[in-house]
Parts: C-alpha cells; structure tokens; sequence
C-alpha cells in the first residue's frame, strides 16, 4: 500500500514540473528579445540532453539500445524538434498567456491521435473533452482577436507544438515499454539536439548574426540556464518521477498549473492583458484537459 509520503511526492514533483513549464514561457517569451526562438530553443535542449542523460545514467539500471531502438529514438527525436521550434516560434508571435495556455491541449490531441493510430476507444467522457478543448480554443483565438493579439500563424504554431508532442506521446509508447518514460525522453532529447543545431545555425545566418553576436551578459545566462536546467532536465524528471507513485489520469490533472502559472506571470511581469473570453476559453481548456486525464487514467 503506498504510504502517505510517497502519495505526497507522486503529487509534487509532476505539479512543481507543470510549475516549471508554466515558467517557461515568460522566460522564453523575455529572451526573444536577445536570442532568436529557434537558437533558444536548441540552447535548451543541448542543456537539457547532457543532465538528462547524467541523470538516468546514475540513477536508472539502463540497458544499451539497438540499432532499431535508435532509429526510433531518431523518429521521436525529430517530433521533439518540431514541438521545441514550433512552442518558441508561436510563443514568440502571440504571448507568453497565449503560448502556455494552448499548448496544455496537448492530452487531448494525444486522445485523438491514439484513436485515430492505435484504436483507442473514443468514449462519450473522452468525446466531451474534446468538445470542451475545441470550444475553450476558439474563446481564446476571439479574445486575442478582441484585444489585437492575434496572430493566425502564432496560434497555428502552438496548437501544431501540441500535435507534434501529442504525436511523441502516440508513437513514443513502444519505446516507454521497453524502456521507461524517463529512458525514452532523454534518448529523444539527445537525437532532437543535431537537428535543432543545424535548424539554429540555418535561422543564425538568415537573420545575418554570426554567434558572437549573442549576448552572454548574466540575465540571457540565467534565463537559458533556467530552461536547460529547469524547464527541460528537471521538470522531465519531476514529472516521471510522479508517475512512478500516482496514474497518469492524475499527472494530467496536475498539468493545468502550467497555464495558471503562465498566465500570471504574463500577466505579472510582461504586462500581457488577460480578457474575459480569455479566461473562459482557458477554464473551458483546462475541464478538457482534467475531463480527458480522468477517462484516460
């Protein structure tokens, strides 16, 4: 029977994670200003990919991959590359509320994909949640429309950086099950890494700034160190961590922190306007993706 403190940290870790990332996206969205989304992006995973694999490497009894194991790595490596790139450069068009709030649909378009790839029966709990995503999506679209925030290509970015996850989460789970969750995403990380470099370097010279052009003053230090550090090795580790002691239906739940925390920060430090359309498009978002984690579980 799991006792009171395991329950406890099954609890804590995936919502300090769902913290973390909700984070994420006020820093991002701030260090735009000084490093192009995509180089951001790839700083973020190339931190992240050498303390992830430090960290299963002393902490989980790994076993070598094959070849096979890693062309599916590569595969899952190349959809992580396309949710980073897609997350920063629709962050970057819309804001840092907009970035964290619709990308949290994520669950519900893994739920979708699985019925559509893997046969996962759509039931009627799992069908209202996806009704509730669509229509909390289209009340945020409007309000941003409302309030002159709306950038069609910004909005498409981040909902494609939720197909692109929900797609690693599909495909991801013959890997999860030979390996671990934990395993997979630092595998994926470290492929995804290549790619993101030669996409950062091609995005350096279409904008005409060579490398020592990047700031390296403290402030970008720190906010690419926070996520590197924070926002990918740690909020990955604390949310698998969770899953070892708590369902999956309740990791989901706890995901919601993301958009709440991203929102007030927006809110708090960037100045970002949150309208009313906004805030019951995001409640409705957030039943979704509770109503979904709980079908699913």
């Amino acid at each position: 029977m799991m006792s009171r403190l395991d329950r406890t940290i099954g609890v804590l870790a995936p919502l300090l994670a769902a913290v973390l990332w909700g984070g994420m996206y006020v820093v991002s969205k701030w260090g735009f200003g000084a490093i192009p989304p995509v180089t951001l992006g790839f700083l973020r995973v190339a931190i992240g990919a050498v303390l992830l694999v430090a960290v299963v490497k002393s902490t989980v009894a790994t076993r070598s991959p094959t070849r096979a194991d890693w062309r599916g790595f590569v595969g899952l490596g190349a959809l992580v590359t396309a949710t980073i790139v897609t997350q920063f450069v629709g962050t970057d068009l819309t804001t840092a509320s907009q970035g964290s709030l619709l990308t949290v649909a994520t669950p519900v378009a893994a739920l979708l994909l699985a019925a559509v790839v893997v046969d996962e029966r759509l039931t009627r709990a799992k069908a209202i949640g996806v009704g509730l995503a669509i229509a909390g999506t289209v009340l945020v679209v409007v309000d941003s429309g409302l309030d002159g925030t709306l950038d069609p290509a910004g909005v498409l970015a981040l909902l494609g950086a939720g197909v692109a996850w929900a797609a690693y989460t599909v495909w991801g789970k013959p890997l999860v099950a030979r390996f671990s969750a934990l395993e997979t995403a630092t595998y994926a990380t470290v492929t995804a890494t290549p790619m993101l470099a030669v996409l950062s370097a091609g995005e350096l010279w279409l904008l005409g700034r060579p490398i020592s052009s990047l700031p390296t003053d403290p402030a970008v230090l720190g906010a690419v160190a926070y996520l590197g550090v924070f926002a990918t090795a740690a909020a990955w580790y604390l949310r698998y961590k969770g899953l070892e002691y708590v369902d999956a239906g309740t990791v989901s739940v706890l995901f919601v922190a993301q958009p709440l925390v991203g929102t007030a920060l927006g809110a708090a430090l960037l100045g970002e306007r949150v309208g009313p359309w906004f805030l019951v498009g995001g409640s409705l978002l957030l039943a979704a993706v509770v109503v979904v984690g709980r079908a699913r579980a």
